[in-house]
Formats: structure tokens, C-alpha cells, sequence
């Protein structure tokens, strides 16, 4: 009862700092999202062109950055990149994320548009619709909704990996659970309120997520 009694306590004193991590954290997961859903996609009509080339570049990057860990790749673009063009934490840490769900979010795409029967690229081919017509209003359409459950599955991944940046020093909801519990020496408890918050927003994404698969009524595709 002790320690029931200490996670509440800490949590109502430190509801105001988790609020703001946790729009940092959105923030975080919002930017990452949608810049590697735009590098998945183009990674991935890359991967299924014609070229040898394109090919090879985008074999390269989903190598490279499904072959080494998350943390490298922050540290890397926090620190490394800063011989090019110097970045803040927190868009070091954004752009790091954006580009590692890239890499995932790229076979998704890959595997969802190489999944449509190849029958009706033919027919639609046949009845005079060029290959970018025929990708644009027959196969992505249906790829998408393919895509939808994975793709829900890697937005909450992206989610719980935003908590990486702290070690960059960006205030999202673990750092902020880090200071807290280096202050108050309630390491165990104040884990246990972090956990709490991220098991909230992991909720919301899956809510949102079964909802857009209903709407688009993802098995008949």
C-alpha cells in the first residue's frame, strides 16, 4: 500500500512536467511519422523499379539503417552530422527517427504494393492506362489499405522509441521521468507513472488505428 500510496503522490506532483513531455513525445512521433512515411514510400518504388540502380540505392539504405541500432543512428545525426549542418536535439532526434521508420515503413510499402494481384495491372494496362496511372488509381489504392495494420503497428513502435532521445537530452516523457526519479530517488515508482503515461498514448494510437481499419474496411481489400 506504500507504494501505491507513492506512485499516486508522484504522479499528482508531476503531472504538469509529464504534460508537456508528452507533447514533446507527440511532436516527436508526429514529425518521425510522417517523414518516414515519405522515405518508406519512396524507398519503396525505388526497391520494385526497374532500375538496377534505384534498386541498389534503396537495398543500401534499408540495409544500413535496419542493420544498426536506433541509439547509433541518434548519436550519429546529433553529433556526426554536425561536420555538415548543425541540428538541435530535438530535430536530431526527430530526423533520426523519421529516417529509421523509413527503412520499415519501406518493405511495408514494398511488400503491400507487390502483394496486389499483378491480373489487374495487366487489365488495367491493357485498356490503355499508363504504369503510373495504373499505380496511382489501381494498385496504391488497394496497397494502402494492405499497408494499414502494419503500418498502425510501426507508427506505435515509433511511439515508444521516441523515448531513445533522452539520451540526446531532449525533455520528452522518459527523460522527464529520469530527472524525477534521480531527484526523488523513487526510481521504481516513477518508471511505473512514465510506463503509465506511454501505455495511455500506445492505447490512443491503437484506438485510432482500429478505427481508420474499419473505416476502410481493410479485409476486402
Amino acid at each position: 500500500m506504500e507504494t501505491l500510496k507513492t506512485i499516486f503522490d508522484i504522479f499528482a506532483t508531476t503531472y504538469p512536467g509529464f504534460l508537456e513531455a508528452v507533447v514533446i513525445t507527440l511532436e516527436l512521433t508526429a514529425i518521425s511519422i510522417v517523414l518516414g512515411t515519405v522515405l518508406g514510400l519512396f524507398f519503396a518504388l525505388m526497391k520494385i523499379s526497374k532500375s538496377k540502380i534505384l534498386q541498389g540505392i534503396a537495398n543500401l539504405y534499408i540495409t544500413i539503417i535496419r542493420g544498426t541500432p536506433l541509439l547509433v543512428q541518434i548519436m550519429f545525426l546529433y553529433f556526426g552530422i554536425t561536420q555538415i549542418i548543425i541540428l538541435d536535439n530535438f530535430w536530431a532526434g526527430a530526423i533520426a527517427l523519421g529516417i529509421h521508420n523509413g527503412a520499415y515503413i519501406a518493405e511495408i510499402f514494398r511488400g503491400a504494393i507487390q502483394g496486389v494481384d499483378v491480373g489487374q495491372s495487366e487489365a488495367s494496362r491493357a485498356l490503355g492506362m499508363t504504369n503510373n496511372q495504373t499505380m496511382r488509381r489501381i494498385v496504391f489504392p488497394q496497397a494502402l489499405k494492405r499497408s494499414i495494420p502494419p503500418l498502425g503497428n510501426q507508427f506505435i513502435i515509433a511511439l515508444k522509441d521516441s523515448s531513445l532521445v533522452w539520451m540526446i537530452g531532449v525533455a520528452e516523457l522518459f527523460s522527464v521521468a529520469n530527472r524525477s526519479a534521480a531527484a526523488s530517488f523513487k526510481q521504481f515508482e516513477t518508471f511505473i507513472v512514465v510506463g503509465f503515461y506511454y501505455l495511455v498514448l500506445v492505447m490512443i494510437f491503437t484506438y485510432i488505428v482500429r478505427w481508420y481499419e474499419n473505416k476502410l474496411d481493410v479485409d476486402k481489400a
